[in-house]
């Protein structure tokens, strides 16, 4: 596990999450929405922390898709005013390098990573590592993220890559339809044991698309999972300011 910067030095800055944006031309709604979340909300932050499925598809840091140039040139606007950004990979964009980080200023993160927020350990993950029972993902995630395999995959035609990509994307909603929806969920004895292993009392993560926050108690002390929306229908931010956590909807401008 990664430890990354301490946030809370000045309680009237805040701190956002956010998750699972899956940013694509099929959802221009959501593109703008984020693009207005960059200029607004995050421009008056200390930090903003995506952990994770920012875009619904990345092939590479060569591609030229003109919505992903848009994104990269926002964020790079964003880094440049003085909001740190950092980015964690997800299951869809997982292909995010160095040449992103710097064109973005955005920071990668390991899944998992600690980070202290005031005085408290925090553990962030995009949350897929949490569904350990759907066996047939954490296969094939375990394959793709293999050096050699992505070495391989990069090496290809950028055209290609964009096939594969639509395919895979394909493929993934054949499985969400036929796996049982629990589970697509956290396994709650990986949620615990890996809490455990952090040291941690607070979980922040995205992937599953149910945003809540769950407390419970871990080792005789309260704790809590908080889950990240996505931004299909409308964005969903975790806000972190004053020492409090407030998960909060973010209706979409009507057009």
């Amino acid at each position: 596990m990664v430890r990354e910067s301490t946030h809370g030095g000045d309680a009237t800055l805040s701190v956002l999450f956010i998750s699972d944006l899956h940013l694509d031309a099929a959802w221009p709604a959501a593109c703008e929405q984020f693009r207005a979340f960059l200029r607004e909300a995050a421009g008056s932050a200390e930090a903003l922390y995506i952990l994770g499925d920012l875009f619904e598809a990345w092939v590479g840091d060569d591609d030229d898709d003109a919505l992903r140039a848009a994104v990269r040139t926002d964020l790079a606007t964003l880094t440049r005013t003085g909001t740190a950004c950092y980015l964690m990979h997800g299951n869809r964009d997982f292909l995010i390098g160095t040449r992103f980080e710097a064109e973005t200023g955005c920071q990668l993160l390991a899944d998992p990573t600690v980070v202290e927020l005031g005085e408290e350990r925090v553990l962030l993950m995009h949350g897929d590592l949490l569904c350990r029972a759907d066996g047939a993902y954490q296969q094939l995630r375990a394959q793709v993220r293999r050096p050699r395999w992505q070495r391989r995959f990069l090496r290809l035609p950028l055209a290609t890559r964009r096939q594969i990509a639509g395919a895979a994307r394909a493929g993934s909603r054949k499985h969400l339809q036929r796996t049982r929806p629990e589970v697509m969920d956290v396994t709650p004895a990986t949620v615990l044991a890996t809490m455990r292993a952090a040291r941690v009392h607070t979980l922040i993560h995205g992937h599953t698309h149910r945003p809540a926050i769950h407390e419970f108690i871990l080792d005789d002390a309260p704790a809590r999972r908080i889950v990240l929306g996505d931004w299909y229908e409308q964005g969903s931010c975790l806000r972190w300011q004053e020492g409090r956590f407030a998960l909060q909807p973010l209706p979409r401008p009507a057009s």
